[in-house]
């Protein structure tokens, strides 16, 4: 319905701890294509963590007029620190730059904190890290549909981020999953991940992550909030052979306690 006050619209593309799919860059086109016939002025931003790199196309290329993202995930190719992006039309992003700074400076200046060799070496790495992703993924999926459990995707389905759901349907078996991809992990291996009460979400959160960069999750990473369907979502693996050793140590971790 057309309504002038609305001045933006944001689209997520991946499914945060929902269970949905998440949106191919297609559907991000149709949801753009709708906006623009009912609030042609509306400018439309895309949340894009998680997908970039894993479509030929970007949002940007079938109508959003703003996208934004981590570049602790795919587009730091396991290299950023730290740091975000935007990126799209110009005059959103000297709007969004004279806000984060003063207007009249805009992004003429800022801080790197001495990273620009990070940030641009990683973006160059991304697309080849986001694959190696991807490719985890793939045979998570495959090996968990092996043992029984239900997996979105699929093995076999088309993806549009780095994220592979597995559902446990029980608190046990996602603790013990979590436990063996800690273990594969390249920093903290010896760490056993437990359940907790997290600041801003509504129920206690496990999450394995043994990552170089804190927070990283383009690195092989695995959480999941403590409620049914017991779901754990896992993403990353900078190379594909150390996420599929953690793959495996996850699944040696189920199979030690007959899962």
């Amino acid at each position: 319905m057309r309504d002038p006050r609305v001045k933006a619209v944001l689209i997520q593309r991946s499914k945060g701890y929902s269970t949905r799919a998440s949106l191919s860059v297609a559907e991000i086109g149709a949801l753009c294509a709708v906006v623009r016939g009912n609030n042609p002025s509306a400018a439309i931003l895309v949340d894009k963590c998680y997908g970039e790199f894993v479509e030929t196309q970007e949002p940007t290329q079938v109508g959003a007029d703003l996208v934004v993202g981590s570049l602790i995930k795919n587009p730091g190719g396991g290299l950023a620190p730290t740091g975000g992006y935007i990126a799209g039309r110009k005059d959103l992003i000297e709007a969004a730059a004279a806000r984060l700074t003063v207007p009249g400076i805009g992004r003429e200046c800022g801080s790197t904190l001495g990273n620009n060799r990070l940030l641009y070496q990683g973006l160059f790495l991304a697309p080849h890290t986001v694959a190696q992703a991807v490719k985890t993924a793939i045979f998570a999926a495959r090996i968990m549909e092996l043992l029984g459990y239900r997996t979105e995707p699929t093995s076999s389905q088309i993806r549009h981020d780095i994220i592979q759901m597995i559902h446990f349907g029980a608190p046990d078996p996602l603790k013990r999953f979590c436990k063996g991809i800690q273990f594969g992990a390249p920093v903290d291996s010896y760490v056993t991940p437990e359940p907790w009460d997290m600041p801003g979400y509504d129920c206690p959160v496990i999450m394995a992550a043994g990552a170089f960069i804190q927070g990283a999750s383009i690195e092989l990473s695995c959480d999941a909030p403590m409620r049914e369907p017991y779901t754990a979502y896992l993403q990353g693996g900078l190379t594909y052979e150390s996420g599929k050793a953690g793959v495996m140590l996850a699944v040696e971790e189920l199979l030690r306690a007959g899962e």
